[in-house]
C-alpha cells in the first residue's frame, strides 16, 4: 500500500470520525448556546427586577448596585457551569476547585466580608444614616457617609473617624438624632445661702427664653445634690440634636448672667482649714 493511500485513509476516518462527533454535539451545543442566550437574558431581567424593588423599598442607594451586582455574578457562574456540563464538560473538578478557592479567599479576606455583611445589614435595618449624631465603638460623631465597608463619622473636633461596618453592627450603637430630640443635661452650683424657689425660677426663665430650647418635653431643673461648696442644681433642657452644642454653650452662658443680675452667687471650693498651736 502506498503512501497516499494510507493518507487517503487516514483523511477518511478523520472525516468520519469528525461527522459523528458533530451528529452527536452538534445539538447540544446549539442548545447550550440557546440556554446560554436565554439565560443571560433572564438573568438580566432577575437583576432588573431586584434593582427596581430596592428601589421601591426604599433601600439605600449605596447598596442597590452591589446587590445587583452581586446578584448577577452569582446566576453568571451558576448558568456557564450548567452550560459547560451540557456539552458534556465535567463540572464536578471545576466545582471543587471553585469551592475550595472561594474557601480560601473568604479566610484570607474573612475581616473584608465580615465588614461587607455589616455594611449590608446597616444599609437594610438603618439604625442610623447620614446626618444623624451616633456613639459607637467608643466615638462620638455625625454620620458622613455609609461605606458598604467602613462608617465614617466626623467627631465634635473635625476629626474624621473611619468604623468598620463589622464592628459596629455587632456593637451598641446610640443614635441620638433618631428621636428627634436630645437632652442636654448641665449642673449649676450655687451658694447654700441662695433661695432655692428663687434660684429654680431664675434657671427655668432662661431656659424658657432660649428659642431652640424645645418646650416639649418640658425643661426641667431641680435639685441635684447638696456638694461640698455648693448646692447643686440639675438643668435639662431639651433641644434638636443639631442644635445640641448652641444650646449647650448659650444656656450655660445665660445662666450665668442671669445669676449675677439676680445676686445668686457661684461660689468657688472652699476649704476651713484649723491650726492648733502647740
Amino acid at each position: 500500500m502506498s503512501t497516499l493511500d494510507v493518507s487517503t485513509t487516514q483523511i477518511e476516518k478523520l472525516s468520519t470520525k469528525a461527522y459523528e462527533l458533530g451528529i452527536e454535539y452538534a445539538p447540544k451545543l446549539a442548545l447550550a448556546i440557546v440556554t446560554l442566550l436565554i439565560g443571560l437574558w433572564v438573568i438580566s431581567m432577575i437583576c432588573k427586577v431586584i434593582r427596581l424593588s430596592m428601589e421601591h423599598s426604599k433601600v439605600d442607594p449605596t447598596l442597590i448596585p452591589f446587590m445587583t451586582s452581586l446578584a448577577s455574578w452569582v446566576l453568571k457562574v451558576l448558568l456557564f457551569i450548567s452550560v459547560a456540563s451540557m456539552i458534556g464538560i465535567a463540572t464536578t473538578s471545576f466545582v471543587a476547585v471553585l469551592g475550595a478557592a472561594g474557601l480560601a479567599i473568604g479566610l484570607a479576606l474573612q475581616g473584608s466580608l465580615a465588614n461587607f455583611a455589616g455594611g449590608v445589614l446597616i444599609m437594610v435595618f438603618k439604625p442610623y444614616k447620614v446626618g444623624d449624631l451616633i456613639e459607637s465603638q467608643g466615638h462620638l460623631g455625625v454620620v458622613k457617609e455609609v461605606q458598604i465597608f467602613n462608617t465614617i463619622l466626623i467627631a465634635p473636633q473635625s476629626k474624621r473617624v473611619i468604623i468598620p461596618n463589622g464592628a459596629t453592627s455587632n456593637d451598641s450603637i446610640t443614635n441620638y438624632t433618631v428621636e428627634g430630640k436630645i437632652r442636654v443635661d448641665l449642673t449649676i452650683g450655687v451658694s447654700y445661702d441662695a433661695d432655692i424657689d428663687q434660684t429654680k425660677a431664675v434657671l427655668m426663665d432662661v431656659l424658657l427664653a432660649n428659642d431652640k430650647v424645645m418646650q416639649t418635653p418640658a425643661p426641667f431643673v431641680g435639685v441635684l445634690e447638696m456638694g461640698d461648696s455648693s448646692v447643686n442644681f440639675a438643668v435639662r433642657p431639651h433641644c434638636d440634636p443639631k442644635d445640641y452644642w448652641d444650646v449647650f454653650f448659650s444656656v450655660n452662658e445665660e445662666l450665668k448672667k442671669a445669676l449675677d443680675r439676680n445676686a445668686i452667687s457661684i461660689p468657688f471650693p472652699q476649704r476651713d482649714v484649723h491650726l492648733i498651736q502647740a
